[in-house]
């Protein structure tokens, strides 16, 4: 029994070494995020309000590019392991091409109807500040943070390629270089110093834009510049064209990625709206406890991507048994860990939200989320290494129910009943749709462990 799920120390340092430069990537670029989550809360709740509704619908489109890309990412990892360098271009290609409609079609969305979608979140109860300002603040943030589109549709197609040929220490490197410059110029800019223009919210979004393009410079130049041992960056663009039966192969694979990325991220915009309907206070509130979540959660999202990079190189290789042990062994470390992780977080969990400069309500509110995020941490790491072993062998269709159709049938519908029909404290609201992930935390466990996502999809 220990065997099945414990690993020896090469086992553990195999994984380690695809994992840890993830995570150091992740952590530091979430621990930036929080120093500029905390210097825009020090400007006002109003601003940190409009901010982080932004935020939540451009993360839609980041998961959009994420669950778009990751399809194709499939076949990469598994080319990769097949050391078949064609084939890696393609998907490469493919990539490129649907970020840049992805891309196209969120930068349209957002421009025009920007004020809309922002104000959905503004029609709670009139607390914490004034809503029209909160929308004054988001709309001038969103402006400036659409530049930055094209610069992460670039840095997606390189960095995640990198990471699924094995290579996952430079666009941690870029993603340091990256955060450094956001913070510098996060201090720059929102507070004026040593003689830059004093822009508030709108300094942020400058420094977000600037870090982007570093980001996606220093990846793209080391991929032309290592050709010899990155053979398949020779002739990239040799051509644009794909042939039209791997496109149909990748799109069908992929749609369901795309599609449950899509919806799953559009459920969790609709679910802070939700939750916003309790006013500006739960809003700050929110925001400040998911910035704070995402750094402690940087271990099992490195789980997650050392599944989809590990598990799918074995698969690529016809390597079953093996991609069956390795799995196991790292969905058991991650729930683990996850659990260590939460103990730490619960505890801690009373003294971030002092940090922030908001009302003492914003405050409670924040704290009781990261509470309740810390309880359940270890199913969030079960669930979240249960959907990449399912996604690493292509099963995409059970992903998507997995995943999107639980959260449009059951997740929001509950959260809309209860946030509008009852009275209960909104942390309540979290807890509840949380423990009806019980039902996905059975189906996943029983999907992986008969093996149905076993497969080799570029046989």
């Amino acid at each position: 029994m220990r065997r099945k799920y414990i690993g020896d120390r090469s086992f553990y340092k195999m994984v380690l070494a695809v994992a840890i430069p993830i995570m150091i990537q992740n952590g530091i670029t979430n621990f930036v995020s929080l120093l500029d989550n905390i210097m825009v809360g020090q400007v006002g709740t109003e601003q940190m309000s409009g901010v982080a509704i932004v935020n939540q619908l451009v993360f839609v489109y980041f998961l959009c590019m994420f669950g778009g890309l990751s399809g194709a990412g499939i076949f990469t990892a598994q080319y990769y392991g097949q050391k078949n360098d064609e084939g890696i271009r393609r998907t490469f290609r493919y990539k490129l091409w649907l970020g840049v409609i992805l891309t196209v079609t969120a930068t349209a969305i957002l421009w025009f109807g920007g004020r809309q979608l922002i104000g959905l979140y503004l029609g709670g109860q009139a607390d914490g500040g004034s809503p029209e300002a909160a929308l004054m603040y988001g709309m001038g943030y969103l402006r400036i943070t659409l530049l930055g589109f094209p610069a992460f549709l670039l840095l997606q197609v390189y960095a995640s390629t990198l990471r699924e040929c094995a290579e996952t220490v430079v666009p941690m490197k870029a993603g340091i270089a990256a955060v450094l410059v956001n913070l510098v110029f996060n201090y720059l800019l929102i507070f004026g110093s040593f003689g830059f223009p004093r822009l508030g919210v709108n300094g942020a979004a400058w420094a977000t834009v600037i870090s982007r393009y570093v980001e996606m410079g220093i990846v793209v130049w080391f991929m032309h510049t290592h050709k010899k041992t990155h053979t398949y960056a020779e002739g990239l663009y040799r051509t644009l064209r794909i042939p039209l039966e791997l496109v149909r192969k990748y799109f069908v694979t992929g749609f369901p990625l795309l599609l449950n990325e899509t919806l799953w991220s559009a459920g969790m915009a609709v679910l802070s709206q939700c939750y916003s309907m309790r006013g500006l206070n739960v809003v700050a509130g929110q925001n400040i406890a998911n910035t704070i979540n995402s750094v402690f959660n940087i271990m099992m999202i490195a789980m997650g991507d050392a599944v989809a990079i590990i598990v799918g190189q074995l698969l690529g290789s016809g390597k079953f048994e093996e991609a069956r042990d390795t799995d196991t062994k790292i969905i058991a470390f991650t729930v683990a860990s996850s659990a260590v992780v939460g103990v730490l977080m619960f505890l801690t969990a009373p003294l971030f939200p002092r940090i922030y400069n908001t009302t003492e309500e914003a405050r409670r509110i924040a704290m009781h989320f990261l509470m309740a995020y810390a309880v359940f941490m270890p199913q969030v790491g079960f669930l979240h290494t249960t959907y990449f072993t399912l996604r690493s062998g292509g099963k995409t269709v059970i992903t998507f129910i997995f995943d999107s159709v639980f959260m449009w049938v059951v997740s929001v519908p509950l959260a809309y009943i209860l946030s509008r029909y009852t009275g209960i404290y909104v942390v309540w609201i979290f807890v509840a749709l949380t423990i009806a992930e019980w039902i996905k935390c059975v189906i996943g466990f029983v999907m992986v462990k008969k093996g149905v996502w076993i497969n080799n999809i570029v046989a």
